[in-house]
Formats: structure tokens, C-alpha cells, sequence
């Protein structure tokens, strides 16, 4: 799912568009815009149509809102003039494909174009609700190779995780097809459908042959936070106070509810007087920024939480409030290659202002943000324009966050009772 990221960009709508057959309408409309871009406004004869209207928007909304502003090498506003000399857009389907075909040319796979049925879809994801076999993908690009899907995370308890997939392993095929070249969407289409058919996936684990499995697509509402009360934990774990107890706090995903629902979890740990939180953000591929800046702002009272940076350099800082629900209790965040975007933005800010220790392995290493653009005609884009860093100044793209303490991956369970049971035997693993 595409990070919903801060500034005045995001969700930023255009004035909707006339209807075909307002020509009066849409030639004023056109001067104007074309006005607004810097193009001279053609002959009568040579009258923008609604189509190109709409394409110009799209050039428009990446123009100034991109993060790379050389556009991959590319004289941004001649890029323009050429797709309108040599793209037909005589219907929305060929203006989407001369839209496509514009974000392409930037080689970025984050860039791209939401249909209204796929922005719509996205919204969906966020507020915590999607439809399929649960799993988050994103692409691997070497030069001189067709990229690959590669899984961010699967979503704890969907069809992917039961099914043993897992962050990091490479989807092959999907319902027949080669998936070498794939876009994210192309993706996507192909493995939703109906709620109860079937879909077949080829996975490649590392060296591991690749394994042919069928998942049965699922509705599938995720539940931003769980809580589990641990009892007493082993003193091997790490806590100066002897017979103490934990909460073990689970964040699956950052959305609208996410935040509310820890400040019940962390309210529920402080009335239960636990000596420390257990926060589990492995397999948690991101989500809503504005969500994982508002879940920093309940565990630190001072400090940056991430710093936002475009070709030049930090233009943006996002810092604690001073209005921190709980500053003190001893805390420790456990990661894997599973936590990508807005978890290694909570990850980073919480280990950079020691106030967590990051238990783990090394995180996905996702640094990009991308906004949300509204067009006119109910369809949209997500357009990279950002990078984050670590209050550190740590640009965590393709790097990820190094753990304090490196565990096994099998080191502990990912449901609640699971990590409670590992955590009070005598060789529970140092986590604080």
C-alpha cells in the first residue's frame, strides 16, 4: 500500500472538469490551465481537448510535487510537449495509458497512476479493511533486468502467511503469469478476485526451489492493535526489576484507528502497573505516516521523530509534542525484515532518542514517501516526494534499521500468548 505522507500535498483535488460537449466551457478551462503551466495557448484550431486536459493535470501534479527534480534525467516540460504531439487521447482509457506511460518514464514503481476503482481500493486499505490473500509486495529493479515482486510482508493470519510466505521471498507467477516486469498493479489485479476463489502463486524462497502454492482469496480487516498481559518474564530478558511483568503490544499496520487503539493499550499496561512493553512491529509493512508520527508522539516527550528530505536536502521535521501518553516504562520494539515504511519511521526515531531498544534483524529498508494526488476525473496518483531520515540524519532507503539486539528469526513467536510463554522461561532471549 502507498504511504499517505504529511505536507499540503496530500489528498490536494483539482477543479473538476466540464463535461464534454461544454466546449465554450472547456476552452476557457484550457487557456487557463495552459496559462498556469507556462504554454502559449494553441490556435483555436489546434484546441486542447478535455482528455489532454486531464493529462496535463497529471504532468502538472508531478511537476511539482516529485522528489527527483532532473525527472530521471529527463527536461520535464519537453516530455510534455512530446507526449502531447505523439500520445492519442481520444478516450480515458488512451489518456490513462499516455498517463502511464508519462509516470514510466521516470523509472520510479512507487510513481504511479490510481484508476478510481484502485484509488478507492487504496482508501479501503487504509482505513484498515482490503480484500485478497494478504500479502504486500514491492519491486525489485537490477539494471539490466526485469524487476521482480518481492514480499514486504504478509498480513499475520492471512491466506500468504498461513500458506508459509513470508518478507523477502520472491513471487514468481501468479494465476499463470510470469510476474518478471510486473507492475505493482498489474500485480494486484491479478491476485484479487472473488471473496473464496482460488488463486495460484509460484514462490521462490532464497535458494529454495520454487514451491507452487493455491490460496483461497479473503476478506480481510486488519485490526490496527492487540494486547496481550504477560505474566512474570524470565530475568534473562533484560528488566532491572525483579518478578516483572509486560504488556506485549502488537501493531499490524498504521491507519486511521491505529493510534486510538495503542492509547487504550498503553492506558490499559499503565493501569495493570506492567515494568515494560513489549511493542511488535515485525511484519508490519507501514501504512499511514501521519499515524506512525502520531504513535511516536505517545512514547517520546522530546526530540525529532524523522526528518523529510528531497533533492535539497531536509525541508522537513516532524518532532515529538511534549504531550507523551508514557515516557518511561522501559520499552522494546521488536522489527524483522517485515517492518518497512512508517514502522522503521517509529523504529528510527524510537531508537535514535534511546528511548527503545529495537530487537530484531535488520528492517525492509522502504524510505520513500509518496503522497496522494486527487485528478479531476475521480482517479489519482501516488507520486514519490520525499525521502525519509532518522532523527540521526540516517537515509534508511534500501538499508533498513540495524537491530540493538539481533534475534533468530525463530526466536519468537508472532502472536501474543506465544511471545508471553517464550518471555517467562529461564532461557528467555535478552529483549531490553
Amino acid at each position: 500500500m502507498a504511504d499517505q505522507s504529511p505536507g499540503s500535498v496530500f489528498n490536494k483535488g483539482t477543479p473538476s472538469l466540464a463535461p464534454e460537449g461544454s466546449a465554450a466551457v472547456v476552452a476557457s478551462l484550457a487557456a487557463a490551465v495552459l496559462l498556469l503551466s507556462g504554454i502559449t495557448a494553441p490556435p483555436a484550431a489546434d484546441a486542447v481537448t478535455v482528455e489532454q486536459l486531464l493529462f496535463l493535470e497529471a504532468w502538472r501534479a508531478v511537476d511539482r510535487a516529485y522528489v527527483d527534480k532532473d525527472f530521471n534525467g529527463q527536461t520535464w516540460f519537453r516530455v510534455r510537449e512530446a507526449y502531447l504531439k505523439k500520445e492519442t487521447m481520444n478516450n480515458r482509457a488512451q489518456t490513462y495509458t499516455a498517463v502511464r506511460k508519462l509516470l514510466a518514464s521516470l523509472d520510479d514503481p512507487f510513481t504511479r497512476l490510481l484508476e478510481p476503482e484502485r484509488l478507492a481500493a487504496l482508501r479501503r486499505g487504509t482505513a484498515g479493511s482490503v480484500t485478497g490473500v494478504g500479502v504486500e509486495l514491492t519491486l525489485d529493479a537490477q539494471p539490466g533486468k526485469l524487476s521482480e515482486l518481492v514480499v514486504v510482508t504478509p498480513l499475520l493470519g492471512g491466506p500468504a502467511d498461513v500458506a508459509g510466505i513470508r518478507a523477502g521471498d520472491f513471487l514468481v507467477e501468479i494465476a499463470g503469469h510470469p510476474t518478471a516486469g510486473l507492475s505493482l498493479y498489474e500485480a494486484s489485479d491479478l491476485l484479487l478476485g472473488d471473496v473464496g476463489s482460488e488463486v495460484q502463486i509460484s514462490v521462490r524462497s532464497g535458494k529454495k526451489p520454487v514451491k507452487q502454492l493455491t490460496l483461497i482469496r479473503q476478506k480481510l480487516t486488519i485490526s490496527p492493535v492487540s494486547y496481550t498481559s504477560c505474566g512474570v518474564v524470565s530475568p534473562t530478558v533484560g528488566l532491572p526489576k525483579a518478578n516483572a511483568e509486560v504488556a506485549y503490544i502488537r501493531l499490524a499496520t498504521f491507519s486511521t484507528k491505529t493510534a486510538e487503539a495503542l492509547r487504550e493499550a498503553i492506558t490499559e499496561a499503565q493501569t495493570a502497573g506492567k515494568a515494560g512493553i513489549v511493542l511488535d512491529i515485525r511484519n508490519n509493512g507501514g501504512g499511514s505516516f501521519p499515524a506512525g508520527v502520531q504513535v511516536a508522539r505517545q512514547l517520546m516527550d522530546k526530540g525529532d521523530i524523522v526528518l523529510i528530505a528531497d533533492a535539497g536536502g531536509v525541508r522537513d521535521v516532524y518532532s515529538a509534542d511534549g504531550k507523551a501518553l508514557d515516557k518511561t516504562t522501559p520499552l522494546t520494539v521488536l522489527v524483522n525484515k517485515g517492518t518497512a515504511s512508517a514502522s522503521e519511521v517509529l523504529a528510527g526515531a524510537l531508537k535514535d532518542s534511546r528511548r527503545a531498544t529495537i530487537a530484531g534483524s535488520t528492517t525492509f529498508g522502504k524510505g520513500l514517501i509518496q503522497t496522494v494526488v486527487d485528478l479531476s476525473d475521480g482517479s489519482g496518483m501516488a507520486i514519490t516526494v520525499a525521502r525519509y531520515q532518522t532523527p540521526a540524519g540516517v537515509d534508511i532507503n534500501k538499508i533498513g534499521i540495524e537491530p540493538d539486539i539481533a534475534l533468530q528469526a525463530d526466536a519468537l513467536p508472532t502472536d501474543g500468548p506465544g511471545v508471553c510463554r517464550v518471555l517467562s522461561s529461564p532461557t528467555a532471549p535478552r529483549i531490553f
